[in-house]
Parts: C-alpha cells; sequence; structure tokens
C-alpha cells in the first residue's frame, strides 16, 4: 500500500479552488487575448489570414476570432468546457499545421524553430484534453453540471 502524500503546500496549492480558475485562464488566456487583438484591427487579422494563404481572408479572421473568443469563455465558465476546450484544440492543431509546417521545410534554423512551435501546440491541445476530462470528472463527481 502506497501512503506517500505530496507535500502540504502542494495539497494546499491543487486543493485551492482559485487554483482550478488560474490554470484555465493560463491555457486560454493567450487565445482571448488574441481574438480580443484581432476584434479590435480586423484588417490586420485579415491580412494575417492572407499570409498563411487563406482565402477569403476576412472569413478565416472572422471564425478564428470567434473561436478564440467563444472557446475561452465557455472553458472559463464551466459550461459545455468539452466544446470551449474542443474548439480550441482542433484550432490549435489546425493552426499549428497551417502556420508550422516544420515537414515542408529544409533543414536549418527555421525548420527547427517551427518543429519546436508545432510540438508546443500539441501540448496546448493535450491540456485542452485534461481540461475537459477534469470538468467532466467535476460533474460527474458534484452533479452540478459545472466544473
Amino acid at each position: 500500500m502506497d501512503t506517500r502524500r505530496d507535500p502540504v503546500l502542494i495539497d494546499a496549492i491543487l486543493e485551492w479552488p482559485v487554483t482550478w480558475t488560474i490554470a484555465r485562464l493560463a491555457l486560454v488566456g493567450p487565445y482571448l487575448l488574441g481574438g480580443v487583438v484581432k476584434l479590435t484591427d480586423l484588417p490586420a487579422a485579415a491580412a494575417e489570414q492572407a499570409h498563411f494563404g487563406l482565402n477569403p481572408p476576412a472569413l478565416w479572421a472572422a471564425i478564428t476570432i470567434a473561436v478564440e473568443l467563444i472557446g475561452p469563455v465557455l472553458v472559463l465558465s464551466g459550461r459545455l468546457v468539452w466544446l470551449g476546450a474542443g474548439m480550441l484544440g482542433v484550432f490549435t492543431l489546425l493552426a499549428a499545421c497551417v502556420a508550422n509546417a516544420f515537414w515542408a521545410m529544409p533543414a536549418g534554423q527555421d525548420r527547427f524553430m517551427a518543429t519546436n512551435a508545432f510540438f508546443e501546440h500539441i501540448g496546448l491541445i493535450g491540456g485542452f484534453v485534461l481540461v475537459a476530462l477534469v470538468s467532466e470528472r467535476a460533474q460527474r463527481r458534484d452533479g452540478t453540471g459545472r466544473a
């Protein structure tokens, strides 16, 4: 029987209700900020989409803004967390493939950087899966419908 315990300080931090909110905000905050920035400068948002070869750029900018605003709100609100995390996970995978297609680059510094960025994005997707799992388990345990 394993009787090891986490250090008391770590247990206190992990059990502190605000930790769950801070962790979710840290995960989705960059997307939320990105959505707000794009919303305040629609021409730049469309130019970014055009840079990556997405046409029509205004449509792709609108979709990006919607995902970057709605996904975080769902994750942070504790309602339909699976949907918000799923939106952001799929968006992140697509964005990683478009912006960091290291497999199509010649060897060198650019490929090295794109490879690192691609796999960092894969890590974010894992974070979205974990948020959805923790939320689902909390809802089942509490029966509240919210995480």
